[in-house]
């Protein structure tokens, strides 16, 4: 018994070796983090995150600047709604697409009048830029932003990339006209794996509207199930520097991998943080493995 209460002291002390750490799965998560005034903060180590699934804190293995390629369907409003931002909509496009060169593959869809492919997924930055500048508002066309965000999940889950995003740059005060729920757009977005970025562009619409109100819970409730941005910029010479921050927060993004122990029922709710005051992280809220709902 003697015995026994010895080495029941020193382990509880932390001087005899652990014994074998509980096994599961590594998991990873694309984790965003920025400052008080957006900008993405440097430096962070494993040290520096803290991870929870359904409350239970989860260890963190690793952490560090993720260097897998980004695969970006950027969607832009090229509705009659854009004639008075075109040119600050172009140079938003520009820095966006240039920030991203050789850091990711890019695929330019519009959404005005219906969802248009300008350019399918690529890495060539001039041929990126040409369409960005090809872009003009067509005459009496409204919005198709939920068709456009369904049509580029379905391409998404297709091709399964490791670092999906969808990143929006819209007109606000427009017509929406996609007809679908707000949940059916989210599900396709949970099965893409995507996580969903909004920059919206000028005064916020007041229209009560089925279709707006489906558009603007779809804004709100994936930017935060995904871990993405949400920003509506009023003055229109906002969208380069607003677009310009988004890129940059994509280029700096921390991959954290941590481990999940073997369970049965998967957890639904994730939550990362980080420790260091004035720093705000964003990632993936929802698992995927457990339903989009």
């Amino acid at each position: 018994m003697k015995h026994l209460t010895s080495a029941l002291l020193l382990a509880a002390a932390g001087l005899l070796p652990a014994g074998p750490s509980v096994q599961g799965t590594s998991i990873d998560v694309y984790v965003s983090v920025v400052d008080g005034k957006g900008e993405p903060a440097k430096g962070l180590t494993d040290h520096d995150f803290r991870v929870r699934e359904d409350g239970v804190i989860r260890e963190v293995q690793k952490a560090g600047v993720a260097t897998d390629l980004l695969s970006i369907a950027l969607l832009v409003d090229d509705s009659q709604a854009l004639s008075p931002g075109l040119q600050m909509v172009r140079e938003a496009l520009d820095g966006f697409i240039t920030a991203l060169d050789g850091k990711a593959e890019i695929a330019l869809v519009t959404f005005g009048d219906r969802p248009t492919i300008a350019v399918d997924y690529t890495t060539d930055r001039k041929k990126l830029l040409d369409a960005a500048n090809r872009i003009f508002p067509r005459p009496g066309a409204g919005a198709y932003l939920l068709d456009a965000i369904v049509d580029v999940s379905h391409g998404l889950q297709k091709r399964e990339p490791k670092r999906p995003v969808i990143a929006v740059l819209a007109i606000d005060d427009e017509i929406e006209f996609s007809n679908r729920q707000y949940n059916q757009v989210l599900d396709e977005v949970a099965k893409s794996g995507a996580a969903l970025h909004v920059v919206t562009l000028g005064t916020p619409s007041t229209s009560q509207t089925d279709e707006l109100r489906n558009r603007n819970q779809v804004i709100a409730i994936g930017t935060e199930r995904t871990g993405g941005r949400r920003d509506n910029v009023l003055a229109l010479t906002g969208a380069a520097p607003r677009m310009k921050q988004l890129a940059n927060e994509l280029v700096y993004q921390y991959k954290v991998t941590y481990n999940r122990p073997e369970t049965l029922i998967p957890p639904q709710k994730i939550e990362v943080t980080v420790s260091k005051p004035g720093l705000t992280a964003r990632a993936r809220t929802r698992n995927p493995e457990a339903g989009a709902r």
